[in-house]
């Protein structure tokens, strides 16, 4: 694998710490801006719209200039972003710090993919974008801990402060280690948008949607779901999101291993299995170990889909996969938003913090049954001999890639 993968893993490293940094640390930031747990939660679902509407806009904005200064103006908003949310003397001005922040995730991960994915041979091209995405499962292991750890110690604004400092080392890995890609030659605006017609990119990005939302339902309330029900101490948190952040880094790693051998096969595992142990969680959550082996198991499920989602978009968005796959990256996010909101609904509707796994469980099922519905749709096709939905090969740019 090429050097330049470490550099985007040092970028998704800091933006996954602030992605997930903030579910450890929802009953400090309420209690210090004097709001209820769910209306806190906002603070997930104002980061992950920022994310689904961010991506495509800033990709687009970025077709004039490079694919790396691109990467490198991105990892700068971050900071600024996080530099907003560490000062913000009010609840919204600290929400304002976190969409601006968010800005940059999308963008990043989906301009991200299509380098690394461009910097190594076809056959490897989702272990290629998994070893980017193992900076955000990596974070989850050692960013996030530290920083529920360092927000509990010492204050919350101290973590987001930290955080931007690991913007800055991003951005110096990316001007360092990236190689200053031109762009693709023949690609236009109007092929990019083209490509999200296809029904198979938008049956992906609708599997994003309900598959990782599910992960959320259960894990944006984790914090006072492992505190009230299962009787965790606050500082228990931590080393809890140690074993969701070590679920995701392996669930990552197979998934990117095995799309690249059988994506629909691994898409119908995980996704099941993800749903069952979502379903499982409202009730071994009243019981420690169980609790802590389940939230492992929900993180690796979770992001065993990841790497083959990523890339079945990229297949099916041809010549034209840039904006596809900002998009779908913002799909994940409005996921997260999507799910973070019903587990609030549910959660204020007095039916308890173990609520939202059931949300989960229903979103995951939802998200299989669009992969089977893919492939039946992908088989008829195939027999039939139907060019893809969306771009006829008339249409489809001739593109150079670097």
């Amino acid at each position: 694998m090429p050097l330049a993968l470490l550099a985007l893993a040092i970028g998704a490293f800091g933006i996954g710490t602030t992605e997930f940094v903030i579910m450890g640390l929802l009953p400090e930031v309420s209690g210090d801006f004097g709001v209820s747990i769910p209306t806190a939660g906002y603070l997930v679902t104002g980061y992950a719209l920022g994310v689904m509407f961010g991506a495509p806009l800033m990709t687009v904005l970025g077709t004039k200039i490079s694919r790396k200064r691109m990467l490198m103006l991105l990892m700068g908003l971050f900071v600024v972003g996080n530099l907003l949310s560490a000062l913000a003397p009010t609840f919204g001005l600290m929400l304002a710090g976190r969409v601006v922040s968010s800005l940059a995730h999308g963008a990043f991960f989906g301009i991200g993919s299509v380098v690394a994915a461009d910097l190594v041979a076809p056959h490897k091209r989702a272990g290629a974008i998994a070893m980017m995405f193992t900076g955000l499962t990596v974070a989850n292991v050692v960013g996030v801990p530290l920083g529920t750890f360092v927000g509990q110690s010492v204050g919350w604004r101290v973590t987001f402060g930290l955080v931007a400092a690991l913007g800055v080392v991003g951005l110096a890995g990316v001007a360092k280690l990236v190689p200053d890609m031109p762009k693709p030659e023949g690609v236009r605006l109007r092929h990019e948008l083209a490509a999200l017609k296809n029904v198979q990119v938008l049956l992906a990005m609708a599997m994003t949607v309900l598959g990782f939302g599910g992960v959320f339902a259960a894990i944006t309330y984790i914090a006072p779901m492992m505190t009230h029900v299962t009787g965790f101490a606050d500082g228990s948190v931590t080393w809890l999101l140690v074993l969701f952040g070590l679920g995701m880094v392996g669930g990552n790693l197979v998934g990117g291993r095995y799309a690249d051998r059988a994506l629909m096969p691994m898409l119908y595992v995980s996704l099941g299995a993800l749903a069952v142990v979502l379903a499982l969680f409202t009730v071994t959550a009243h019981n420690k170990v169980a609790a802590a082996v389940t939230i492992a198991l929900v993180g690796a499920l979770g992001f065993a889909t990841v790497p083959p989602l990523q890339k079945r978009v990229l297949d099916h968005a041809h010549g034209a996969p840039t904006l596809a796959s900002a998009v779908n990256i913002g799909a994940f996010n409005l996921g997260n938003a999507l799910s973070a909101w019903l587990g609030g609904v549910v959660i204020a509707a007095g039916l308890g913090y173990t609520a939202p796994n059931w949300v989960g469980a229903v979103l995951a099922a939802a998200a299989l049954a669009l992969a089977v519905l893919s492939a039946v749709l992908e088989r008829r096709d195939t027999a039939a001999g139907t060019p893809a939905v969306g771009m006829s090969p008339a249409d489809r740019p001739t593109v150079t890639t670097h």
